[in-house]
């Protein structure tokens, strides 16, 4: 009998599925591979449903065979293993990202002669709804909100990328490249004050309140299912803190990050040009333990983010700062470093790991921004941040834009650098 392969990344059989099991057996014996949680995550969506239960979803299906993992978004290692005769896939791989994956598909099959078969992707209104379904049901608190804690488990560096509106959050929910045989997308959302305040015309001295703040995390929210990161500057005064977390965690943000300084924000990266001030290890530790005793889910993290090396304390003043926050129930720490190199952040890192092997570690290589993901990862960092690379590249394209209206009297000389009307709708999912 002849063999034949196909992968599945649903949480839920529907009636497209079954078609694509059906016409399979037309042509042999079926295998279905199972996507892994760390290959789905980077192409598709993250799951709602255990790996284990998906392969066992797949256990039950009438007509198939056999069920095994598939651990990367490329088919290649499990094609070469099993040399299926056929390979069956929807044909809605042909234009999109995963076209990449298709290509390389039928590369694999030609070394021994297989044939890709597709069938015309399912696109009926019940399927649609089902689809619609499963995103919005990723959108919920309860599913997004422990979503960072489970990414760490999952991925070799989790990476997050600044949103500060709902347009800007469906480019980091949506935007998803090609590199080499895989794909990859962004693994969280960061709300910063700065960009914030930006996108309201303020300036970041924590002048925008937190229910104004509030606002924007409902308008990304609305578009998107990845994790939610927030900047929350110095946490203010205890007694608001404490009241912050309960309403952070009852929306469903993951994460909640808080700087050891005290009095009017100023921006890190300007370090000992202005004046600023660093809070006590007992006074921050005091915050910490109170905004821990008051969230009600283990999901939620609070994030201590030290400035010692912003204000020039050295690595020694970072460490003990780090250990005290660690002890008083800090879920991460975050090292912030105006550098133009990371050496003084590797330091920091591999001093903490040879103490600590499992706190995640935060960083955002604003100034260092030559580094790669892969040598972070190496010093035992669990999360980067690009923290205002929206935000500092939309600017200079608005302006740009406004002076050559200006010059012009007319659209017309601005309009090579847009984007058309219709791609922005296409971007955005109709309710």
């Amino acid at each position: 009998m002849k063999s034949v392969y196909a992968c599945f990344s649903t949480d839920v059989i529907h009636e497209g599925h079954l078609h694509i099991i059906q016409e399979a057996q037309a042509y042999g014996e079926l295998t279905i591979g199972v996507l892994t949680d760390e290959a789905l995550i980077k192409f598709d969506r993250f799951p709602t449903i255990t790996f284990d239960e998906r392969f066992q979803m797949m256990q039950k299906l009438d007509g198939v065979a056999h069920v095994v993992a598939q651990s990367t978004v490329s088919y290649t290692e499990n094609l070469q293993k099993l040399k299926p005769d056929y390979v069956i896939h929807g044909d809605n791989w042909k234009t999109n990202e995963q076209k990449i994956i298709r290509d390389n598909v039928l590369k694999v099959l030609s070394t021994w002669g297989g044939q890709l078969i597709e069938v015309p992707y399912t696109r009926t209104e019940k399927v649609q709804h089902i689809d619609k379904v499963m995103h919005d049901k990723l959108a919920m608190p309860e599913f997004r909100r422990k979503r960072l804690r489970q990414l760490l488990q999952l991925r070799p560096i989790v990476k997050a990328l600044e949103v500060h509106s709902g347009i800007t959050a469906l480019i980091a929910e949506k935007t998803i490249v090609q590199n080499k045989e895989e794909l990859d997308q962004f693994d969280a959302m960061w709300i910063s004050s700065l960009c914030d305040s930006t996108a309201k015309g303020k300036p970041d001295i924590e002048l925008v309140d937190m229910s104004s703040r509030i606002r924007t995390i409902d308008d990304v929210m609305d578009v998107s299912t990845k994790p939610i990161i927030l900047d929350g500057d110095t946490g203010g005064l205890i007694e608001h803190f404490v009241y912050n977390v309960r309403t952070l965690e009852r929306l469903g943000v993951s994460a909640i990050i808080i700087e050891d300084k005290t009095g009017l924000k100023k921006n890190s990266l300007f370090g000992n040009d202005v004046e600023q001030t660093q809070d006590s290890i007992a006074h921050f530790c005091e915050k910490i333990q109170a905004g821990k005793q008051a969230q009600l889910s283990e999901d939620f993290m609070i994030i201590a983010r030290i400035e010692s090396l912003i204000l020039e304390k050295g690595i020694a003043d970072a460490l003990q700062r780090a250990y005290a926050y660690v002890a008083a129930g800090a879920d991460g720490i975050m090292i912030h470093s105006r550098q133009k190199t990371p050496d003084e952040i590797f330091a920091f890192c591999d001093a903490f790991r040879q103490k600590d092997k499992n706190t995640p570690i935060v960083v955002v290589p604003t100034s260092y921004h030559s580094v790669l993901e892969e040598q972070l990862a190496a010093h035992g960092i669990n999360i980067v941040i690009y923290a205002n690379q929206l935000t500092r590249s939309a600017f200079p394209a608005m302006q740009e834009t406004a002076a050559s209206i200006l010059k012009h009297h007319r659209a017309k000389e601005a309009d090579a650098q847009l984007m058309s009307i219709k791609d922005i709708i296409t971007l955005i999912d109709e309710m």
